[in-house]
């Protein structure tokens, strides 16, 4: 299996099938070409959360405002999964939530048919390329040399204050949840009571319907992670929030 990650949109990554498809036999799957343009980041920690779920693939992603300039192409193994794609930071939180054993390889290619489009001319070859050597394509050393120096993106950490807890919005999903960087742990121990955030009030709730449509609330994601929500409505306009917004949470102790 081949996935394919980007934030082309359509129709670039028919491009990017078709060049798998002439070298290899490999099932392609999409995982998103919707991810925020340009947003290492915000691709970073989608693909964190969805990877896991996957079986043993190649895993070819392209979010890559670098492109045509002196940033490296890498392939990073990550246990029995392989991540393909620009030395920027997006591969590794999902690689290292894949296995605690990590390598980085960088990609050895020839001049591409363009300097915009690596996703088609670099990174599609690259991963068919894995798919059909499998660890041989490492272990030969010919298109692939380990390197110790690359990109590493790591999300901040939250901060613990006395009367509760400073972070920041890592993303805002298509439902506006804006989600946090604060782990659930947190929160766990606090449904049914309020807190504060950034000075804004709202209930800390388990369930979106434990509030009434269009009231805010505060709850914990899928991800594991605190989200500032609103039942039926976007958590991100009505906390006044964005992707880095810091939030400052307090703890404000018994309901309203």
């Amino acid at each position: 299996m081949i996935t394919l990650s980007s934030d082309f949109g359509s129709p670039y990554p028919a491009a990017m099938k078709g060049t798998i498809l002439r070298h290899s036999d490999a099932r392609i799957v999409d995982i998103a070409h919707d991810f925020p343009r340009q947003d290492v980041e915000a691709a970073a920690f989608w693909l964190r959360e969805v990877l896991p779920y996957f079986p043993p693939a190649v895993h070819c992603v392209v979010v890559d405002p670098g492109v045509g300039t002196e940033r490296a192409a890498v392939a990073v193994r990550a246990g029995e999964h392989v991540l393909v794609g620009p030395d920027n930071g997006v591969l590794l939180p999902a690689a290292r939530q894949l296995a605690d054993d990590v390598s980085v390889f960088e990609i050895d290619y020839d001049d591409p048919g363009s300097t915009t489009f690596h996703g088609r001319d670099v990174f599609a070859p690259a991963a068919a390329t894995i798919h059909e050597m499998g660890v041989d394509a490492f272990e030969t050393g010919e298109r692939f040399a380990h390197v110790s120096e690359y990109v590493d993106l790591r999300f901040p950490e939250p901060t613990e204050r006395a009367d509760g807890v400073a972070g920041e919005v890592l993303v805002v999903d298509g439902f506006g949840n804006a989600i946090t960087n604060v782990p659930g742990e947190y929160l766990a121990e606090r449904f049914g009571s309020d807190v504060t955030v950034n000075g804004v009030w709202a209930p800390a709730r388990q369930t979106y319907a434990a509030v009434e449509a269009g009231s805010r609330l505060v709850t914990v994601g899928s991800h594991g992670n605190v989200e500032l929500a609103v039942n039926r409505g976007r958590g991100d306009e009505r906390f006044s929030v964005s992707p880095g917004s810091r939030v400052r949470l307090r703890w404000t102790g018994g309901g309203q």
